[in-house]
C-alpha cells in the first residue's frame, strides 16, 4: 500500500481533509516555533524593558508626593506586565485549537473512508477480507495524520506556556522590587518633621 495508490482511490472529502490536516500541520509548526523562540526571548528582556519604562516615567516621580508616587508606579508596572502577557499568549490559540480538533479531523477522515470503502464493496458484490481490509486500512491513515498533527502542537503549546509563566514570574519579581524601591525611595525623600 503506498500513497499514490491511496490518493488514487479517495475522493473529494478525503482529499480536502488532508489539505486541511496538512495546513493545520504547517500553521501549527511555524506558530510553534516562532511563539517559543519569541517566549524564550521576552523572558531575557522582560525585567530589564519594566526597570527601563519606569526609569522613563521617573521624571514624573520625583515631583510627586509618595502617595501619587506609588499609584503611578503600580500603575505602569501593571499596564507592561499586562502587554507582556498579551505579546506571550500570541499565537497559543491556533495552537490550541490545533491540538483539539486535528484529531476529530482525522477521526471524520477515517469514518468517512470506511463508509466509502464500504460502499465500494457492497456496491461490487464481494465481501472478503481481501476486500474489506484493504480500503478499511487506508481509511485509517487519517486518524494517524490527525494525531501526527495534533501532537506536535500540543508540545509546543506546553513549552509556551511553560515559557509564558517564567516570563510573568520574572516581570512580577521585578515588578516587586521595583515598587519597594519606589517606597524605599519615598521614605528617604520625606522631610523629617
Amino acid at each position: 500500500m503506498d500513497f499514490t495508490n491511496y490518493w488514487q482511490y479517495s475522493d473529494a472529502v478525503t482529499r480536502t481533509l488532508f489539505f486541511l490536516l496538512l495546513a493545520l500541520s504547517i500553521v501549527s509548526w511555524v506558530t510553534g516555533i516562532i511563539r517559543v523562540l519569541q517566549s524564550r526571548k521576552l523572558v531575557t528582556t522582560v525585567a530589564d524593558d519594566l526597570s527601563q519604562q519606569l526609569q522613563a516615567k521617573r521624571s514624573d516621580l520625583s515631583v510627586a508626593d509618595a502617595a501619587t508616587r506609588r499609584l503611578i508606579t503600580e500603575q505602569t508596572l501593571l499596564k507592561h506586565i499586562g502587554r507582556y502577557r498579551f505579546s506571550s499568549e500570541r499565537g497559543l490559540p491556533i495552537l490550541g485549537t490545533t491540538a483539539a480538533i486535528a484529531p476529530f479531523i482525522g477521526l471524520f477522515g477515517t469514518v468517512w473512508g470506511i463508509f466509502h470503502a464500504l460502499h465500494n464493496i457492497g456496491m461490487s458484490g464481494q465481501a472478503g477480507l481481501g476486500q474489506v481490509a484493504g480500503p478499511v486500512g487506508e481509511a485509517l491513515i487519517m486518524t494517524g495524520l490527525g494525531i501526527a498533527v495534533a501532537i506536535p502542537a500540543v508540545v509546543f503549546y506546553n513549552l509556551a506556556v511553560r515559557i509564558n509563566r517564567s516570563v510573568m514570574y520574572h516581570a512580577n519579581d521585578r515588578a516587586h522590587d521595583l515598587l519597594a524601591q519606589s517606597a524605599e525611595l519615598s521614605a528617604t525623600q520625606q522631610p523629617s518633621i
